[in-house]
């Protein structure tokens, strides 16, 4: 199973930057949400390579929700 990357809090998903097969690497951004008006880049934390986008813009989440794998 690969790293899950989790909202560490509740936001709506302002841009999904990241696509499913993508190659990143640790400090890449993935996901750009807002929360109270601030922009909160959601980025990778190792090399690897995107299986999974769990969000798309738009939708809300909430604290502990997953919103990436890398594997």
């Amino acid at each position: 199973m690969g790293e899950e990357i989790r909202a560490e809090m509740v936001a709506n998903v302002w841009k999904v930057v990241a696509q499913a097969g993508d190659e990143v690497s640790g400090g890449d951004t993935l996901v750009i949400l807002e929360s109270m008006k601030m922009e909160i880049p959601v980025i990778a934390e190792s090399d690897g390579v995107v299986s999974k986008i769990a969000v798309n813009e738009g939708d809300v989440v909430q604290e502990g929700d997953l919103i990436a794998v890398i594997e």
